[in-house]
């Protein structure tokens, strides 16, 4: 049978009863008649299912980043170090500059992938797959390296629990690994790059 061993803390986070568990599958077998589709076409399905979930992860995340970016910025501008407010030091600027851009720019990614489905067949079709592959993984890395920075802004108090942020990290981090790691999806985005230079045959 199914047994629920026990729900696991995520960055000592504990995420019951919606996280995550140690599940232990015993003689576990599916009845023919309860089968969705053919024997080992069950990926099949799984990736239909992922495409769009996908999609919701890389939108909250993105609205994750930018409560992080608000954040940051309220602090640079109440926090004083060597004089003057930590908003007037010019690194400071410059990344606030640079993160902003990079929320932008993971937007736009996340609205031509979900138009891609739309528009073009769903995630069967392969500029859909791959549109969704890129946000799996440039969407949670944006959103760590905003967070990571308004944690160094906040200093001590960015890892504690007096602010979300070390919170936001450990989700932003674990969907860095979840439907998959960075490194599968970069694969597959190359893989399809690659498929697009092959000589065809004549």
């Amino acid at each position: 049978g199914i047994t629920v061993v026990r729900p696991l803390l995520v960055f000592g986070f504990d995420d019951a009863p919606h996280g995550h568990a140690e599940v232990k599958f015993e003689n576990v077998r599916v009845p023919a008649e309860n089968l969705l589709v053919a024997e080992g076409h069950g990926f099949k399905i799984a990736q239909g299912r992922l495409g769009p979930g996908r999609i919701h992860h890389c939108m909250r995340l993105i609205g994750l980043a930018e409560r992080a970016l608000q954040l940051l910025c309220q602090r640079a501008l109440a926090r004083t170090a060597f004089g003057k407010p930590i908003a007037e030091q010019g690194m400071l600027r410059r990344d606030v500059g640079m993160l902003r851009c990079e929320i932008d720019q993971a937007r736009l990614l996340v609205l031509q992938a979900a138009r891609r489905i739309d528009e073009e067949g769903g995630v069967v079709n392969p500029a859909a797959r791959q549109r969704i592959a890129m946000i799996k993984f440039v969407v949670p890395a944006m959103t760590v390296r905003v967070i990571d920075r308004a944690i160094q802004v906040h200093g001590g108090g960015g890892v504690s629990s007096d602010f979300p942020l070390a919170f936001a990290y450990a989700q932003a981090r674990s969907l860095q690994l979840a439907d998959g790691p960075d490194e599968v999806h970069l694969e597959q985005v190359a893989r399809m790059e690659l498929a697009r230079y092959k000589p065809r045959p004549t």
